[in-house]
């Protein structure tokens, strides 16, 4: 929500459509910047650093949960009902 809002203020500093503005915003949220709309005054250079800040805040956020979701299942993985019968002990048991 704060990168759109960001984006949508940056878009109306500018002078972007709102289309434009939420386009801006995902794609410097991604850090892909393709350069397409570039913000030409500083206090809107300045939202855009913010919105690639935040993106890449949250692109790590993501990327967390997902490996915490990941290992919590390779550790659950080896209870429950069933028995190892393996020869060899399991890394994660």
């Amino acid at each position: 929500m704060i990168q759109l809002g960001l984006g949508l203020l940056v878009g109306l500093l500018e002078g972007w459509t709102i289309g434009d503005a939420v386009y801006f915003s995902f794609v410097t949220g991604l850090t892909i910047g393709y350069g397409d709309l570039v913000p030409r005054q500083a206090l809107t250079r300045v939202f855009a650093i913010g919105i690639g800040l935040c993106g890449i805040l949250l692109t790590g956020l993501v990327a967390a949960i997902a490996v915490s979701a990941l290992r919590t299942t390779l550790m659950d993985g080896n209870t429950g009902d069933r028995e190892c019968r393996c020869a060899t002990p399991h890394p994660f048991a």
